[in-house]
């Protein structure tokens, strides 16, 4: 299966893919933002899963002290590093999201966003456990995903992105109940409320799951303080 975050949907072919999305696309892409700009506060520091090309950090680095973007596309780094410049306050580093090279509890803020523990095809678990180790005490980690509310929507954007060649034609008669499949193999899965729960369980943390915009899914993890 061709890994498309990393030989097609990848620096400016990855902001192309978000250029084109449908009105009811970007409303949903700024709703994730929005949710959680305003559980920011001045004095944290910021890490983010899968940055890309740096859409979400550009808009969330001036709220924090320091904001860090890791991604395993060294172009899409490249990319965030010549937009943001003027951001002195972000960084990026090519690195794999379930084996970071930080240190234990090292951010305030842990953002997994756009149904990223679905589209990093990794290890779910392995994912939430490392998110949760470079997280301080008292620390929140946010993952998201798609709403069934959204599937239309969503739908509507992955065929625009295959009209454009982003990726390999939808396969219709294999896509449904949150799954896009394209005919060269990709598939395009989600994450439950129940599966986000379930998940947080094996960790043995809490976690809260909310509806927003009728787009998204998200799972705030709360990281206990020592005590």
């Amino acid at each position: 299966m061709v890994d498309y975050y990393e030989e097609k949907l990848y620096a400016e072919r990855l902001k192309f893919c978000y250029d084109i999305a449908p009105p009811r696309a970007q409303q949903y892409l700024q709703a994730e933002i929005d949710y959680v700009r305003q559980f920011l506060k001045p004095t944290d520091q910021l890490l983010e899963l899968g940055c890309g090309y740096g859409r979400i950090l550009e808009q969330l680095a001036p709220h924090v002290a320091s904001a860090v973007g890791i991604d395993t596309s060294v172009d899409s780094i490249k990319l965030a590093r010549e937009q943001l410049h003027h951001l002195s306050n972000c960084q990026f580093h090519e690195m794999d999201a379930i084996n970071l090279s930080f240190p234990d509890r090292s951010f305030d803020i842990v953002l997994c966003l756009q149904n990223g523990i679905s589209a990093f095809h990794v290890d779910p678990l392995a994912l939430m456990k490392e998110a949760i180790r470079v997280t301080r005490p008292g620390g929140t980690i946010f993952f998201s995903s798609y709403a069934k509310a959204f599937w239309n929507d969503r739908l509507e954007w992955f065929r625009l992105q295959a009209k454009h060649g982003l990726l390999g034609e939808i396969d219709e008669n294999a896509t449904g109940d949150g799954v896009i499949v394209c005919e060269d193999g990709f598939r395009a899965t989600t994450f439950t409320a129940d599966q986000f729960q379930a998940l947080a369980n094996r960790c043995e943390v809490k976690a809260q799951i909310t509806e927003v915009d009728h787009s998204s899914v998200f799972c705030m993890i709360y990281v206990p303080k020592r005590g």
